[in-house]
């Protein structure tokens, strides 16, 4: 089967190198001339992926196969419309999001913006706890891929699926897209959690009420709250919260520093979902009226500059209430 990644990051790099092992062709497109070069003669990025190569048969271009059976998206949340909008295929091929975003402007999931820009587009998201720099060396890993198209999130799974690398289906691409993004949002604020020194238990009743924002969010959005004690819900927000591979772990504990939302832009070249997101979460959360404390501190300290000691302790002393009611 000929696959095309869109995206020579590293997970596009990784997804690149799993289906090429299988005896794919894989096809991966990069728009930066400079990350061209360098996939060109090295055949990887140490500064995104370490010690990780690509498999000696991918083809790395800045050209979109137009044949391909399947387009992955392996891109920021933010370039994922402008991405969308250079496809121009030959074939009807199953569309593969493995962004974890919510666009700002339109508070669209990735899926929605693939099919908004192409609307006879079939997509699948795939999401769940799923490190680049574990996958790219064949660890142990299990996901979901979620699509209201039975055949496609079927397909998916079978191409995918292999001894390292468990598939799950899904219907609920609401649920599986929005517990990939809103996770990220939380494992912020369990490295902000970590950098001020406040302990485990702080760190187990973050993620848990975490969780709960994400699933009043997911549901007010259209999404069954099962979808959230699964791979792209639960799975992924421990794991994001607690791995030191997690970007967005990383940026709380940039904001334990005291440096700002620039300082922490500059400090890396890997990009935090979880920054953009919060904007997003934020808004719908407003639109749909839930109650999201844990993204309301988050989005403070980011963007509105408040002192994150000062939100930890405003969190703490709200008012009490029952937990789940």
């Amino acid at each position: 089967m000929k696959i095309q990644v869109l995206g020579g990051g590293a997970w596009g790099m990784a997804l690149a190198r799993l289906l090429a092992a299988y005896g794919h062709q894989t096809h991966i497109w990069v728009y930066d001339q400079e990350e061209l070069e360098l996939l060109h003669c090295t055949r990887g990025n140490e500064a995104l992926l370490p010690g990780i190569k690509l498999h000696e048969s991918t083809v790395v271009s800045n050209e979109i196969q137009a044949d391909a059976s399947m387009v992955i998206y392996a891109v920021p949340s933010h370039a994922m419309r402008e991405t969308a909008q250079r496809i121009s295929l030959d074939t009807h091929p199953i569309h593969i999001t493995v962004s974890k975003g919510i666009e700002n402007n339109t508070l669209l999931r990735m899926s929605e913006v693939i099919k908004e820009v192409n609307p006879k587009s079939t997509v699948v998201a795939l999401s769940g706890p799923s490190h680049a720099e574990e996958v790219g060396r064949n660890l142990p890993a299990c996901l979901v891929a979620a699509s209201e198209d039975e055949n496609a999130r079927t397909r998916v799974q079978e191409v995918f699926g292999g001894p390292a690398f468990r598939v799950y289906t899904s219907s609920d691409i609401i649920g599986v897209e929005l517990g990939g993004a809103l996770k990220n949002i939380i494992a912020i604020a369990a490295g902000a959690c970590e950098g001020f020194g406040l302990g485990d238990n702080a760190k187990a009743a973050l993620i848990t009420r975490g969780l709960a924002e994400m699933i009043r969010l997911g549901t007010a959005c259209g999404a069954a709250a099962t979808t959230f004690s699964g791979l792209s819900g639960l799975g992924d927000l421990v794991v994001t919260c607690a791995s030191h591979h997690s970007r967005n772990h990383r940026v709380g504990l940039c904001i334990s520093q005291n440096m700002t939302l620039n300082d922490i832009l500059k400090s890396s070249p890997k990009v935090a979902e979880g920054i953009r997101t919060t904007k997003s979460a934020q808004l719908l959360s407003q639109q749909y009226n839930v109650e999201m404390p844990i993204t309301k501190a988050v989005y403070d300290v980011l963007y509105e500059k408040y002192n994150a000691q000062e939100c930890i302790t405003s969190l703490m002393t709200r008012l009490m209430c029952s937990e789940w009611e």
